[in-house]
């Protein structure tokens, strides 16, 4: 979602028993090339090297907060440098100070566009079932 005009740019919709991680290497590809990508917000599930590296292929600045239990990745890279970063910040101030600094607040926004979503889209899922089943 873009912050500042509250336009959904990519979206994927999984079921709830599937996990959101390995869905976001793919969401850029929804966003065409020339359409610069600013920062990525997601919170400590998306910590993974898929979920970095996808963002940093894009030239986008990962705003994920790193898992409480999370550890050093080998310096192999810009995506365990970025990474890294974000986990030396988190230790050396605090995760809330981290937060307020990186815009971590966006996220809600994001959020609450989703419940939107979340509230129109069963019926809409309904009406599309009883409209494949009749077309039959």
């Amino acid at each position: 979602m873009d912050a500042a005009t509250s336009d959904i740019c990519a979206v994927e919709f999984t079921p709830s028993r599937d996990g959101d991680s390995p869905v976001l290497p793919d969401l850029p590809d929804q966003i065409p090339e020339d359409d610069p990508i600013g920062t990525v917000t997601a919170d400590g599930a998306y910590d993974t090297h898929g979920c970095h590296t996808a963002i940093i292929e894009r030239q986008a600045t990962a705003v994920i907060p790193i898992r409480k239990n999370g550890r050093p990745w080998k310096e192999d890279g810009p995506t365990a440098a970025a990474r890294n970063d974000i986990l030396r910040g988190t230790r050396h101030f605090s995760r809330a100070f981290w937060k307020r600094w990186a815009g971590y607040h966006v996220r809600s926004r994001v959020e609450a566009k989703m419940r939107c979503l979340k509230v129109v889209l069963p019926p809409f899922h309904r009406t599309l079932r009883r409209l494949r089943f009749e077309l039959r």
